[in-house]
């Protein structure tokens, strides 16, 4: 009986086990299959997957060039927006990277980009600004910004010059804020750097931001640089840089091209900037490149005020303190052949003695950083008084600082440290 039941079960074992190698086989075989599909080169046993969908028929944005490379690859490869001109912005690119854990609105440059350009809530005041000037400054910008109006040439750079401490950057900061004008402003201390080409980069990203400021925010914007001879200059022996070049050439292809900016992507010719006119402040201009400061690309202006603006401007600086118009051209004839930053230190000079005073009343000079900085949240500083201006007191000062000044010249101590110094 056992036999029976042997010889009956050992074909059905034989069976199961064939049936089971056949499975076997048959779902190596269509992984074989599968994996050749994808790749494109089927081996015609079965059907080909089906390749992927895409995004529009007719559109041109998959697109392959002759290199392979579809038109999202070569837009972005032309585009300088590295996600940091935008930031993680809600709208700007896709909420997944957004998120929700920095705000919907997480810029990661918002603070920088507020901080390029200049407003003059700090020009608290009734100042006075030299018509010569203003007439200067307002044509320039408003005959660049109306160039497609005029059938001739304008110079897109300002060069003001003269001499030091005669309020060239103050009056042109002056007719900002008169005209609504929000400047990227610059310094002669940004034309250098350790590596070759970045001031060159920085100044046309700071023209690409100035014309930012009028296609996005419907703003006059303009680039100022002061103090350029001081960048760019040449002095004697003083050394030449490849920066400095490369400062020159860049100044003087915005002149040439001012519509065509690139900050090292590629050229696409959707990519025009807008005129942005250019200010440069400055004390010597024969010390700069010759080819810069050419009529056509720089039109320069000799700021050099005349007795009138000189008395204008101090009366007006003067003004609130109680001094009569008379009383400023007495102290203009006093101190004649200054700057008008002289008659700005003469008015600072007679706080002095008030500022003492109010030192001690503090405490004096031992709990001053304790006072000014660890003071608790409610507690106020004693009030200061301003010293009430006469005449003699700004006489006095002024004295002070005409002695300082002749004796720094009268003295010269680097003739003591280097006594081989010819004269």
């Amino acid at each position: 009986m056992a036999i029976a039941i042997s010889a009956v079960s050992l074909p059905s074992l034989f069976q199961y086990k064939n049936l089971i190698i056949a499975r076997k086989s048959r779902i190596r075989s269509f992984s074989i299959r599968s994996c050749k599909d994808v790749s494109g080169e089927g081996d015609g046993g079965g059907e080909p997957l089906q390749k992927p969908k895409r995004l529009s028929e007719k559109s041109s944005w998959e697109a392959k060039d002759s290199e392979g490379k579809d038109y999202l690859y070569r837009l972005g490869n032309e585009a300088d927006n590295m996600n940091i001109a935008v930031g993680a912005r809600a709208g700007v690119i896709d909420d997944l990277f957004a998120g929700n854990f920095l705000g919907r609105d997480s810029d990661i440059v918002f603070d920088y980009r507020q901080k390029v350009t200049r407003s003059f809530e700090h020009l608290q005041g009734d100042y006075y600004i030299a018509p010569v000037f203003m007439d200067k400054v307002v044509c320039h910008i408003v005959k660049n910004f109306i160039v497609h109006l005029l059938n001739i040439k304008v110079p897109l750079i300002l060069g003001i010059w003269g001499g030091k401490g005669q309020g060239k950057s103050f009056q042109t900061e002056l007719i900002f804020q008169a005209m609504g004008v929000e400047p990227v402003i610059m310094s002669a201390g940004e034309l250098e750097s350790e590596r070759a080409g970045e001031p060159g980069k920085l100044i046309r990203e700071r023209y690409r931001t100035a014309s930012q400021v009028v296609q996005n925010q419907g703003k006059l914007s303009c680039l100022m640089i002061n103090d350029i001879d001081a960048g760019i200059g040449r002095f004697g022996n003083t050394q030449v840089t490849v920066n400095n070049q490369i400062v020159a050439g860049t100044l003087m292809n915005l002149a040439d091209n001012p519509n065509r900016v690139s900050i090292g992507q590629d050229w696409r010719e959707a990519d025009i900037t807008n005129r942005i006119p250019i200010i440069l402040t400055g004390n010597d201009f024969s010390t700069i490149y010759a080819p810069l400061i050419r009529d056509g690309r720089m039109e320069k202006f000799y700021w050099q005020p005349n007795r009138e603006d000189i008395v204008n401007i101090v009366h007006r600086m003067y003004e609130k303190d109680g001094i009569s118009r008379a009383q400023v051209i007495d102290i203009v004839n006093t101190f004649p052949n200054q700057a008008l930053d002289f008659y700005g230190a003469l008015r600072s000079r007679t706080y002095d003695t008030s500022i003492s005073k109010w030192v001690d009343d503090i405490g004096g000079m031992e709990k001053l950083g304790e006072k000014l900085l660890k003071r608790r949240k409610n507690e106020e500083l004693p009030t200061f008084t301003p010293p009430e201006q006469t005449m003699d007191t700004l006489l006095e000062a002024g004295y002070s600082l005409v002695k300082e000044q002749q004796f720094v010249m009268e003295t010269k101590l680097s003739k003591e440290y280097m006594k081989n110094m010819d004269d």
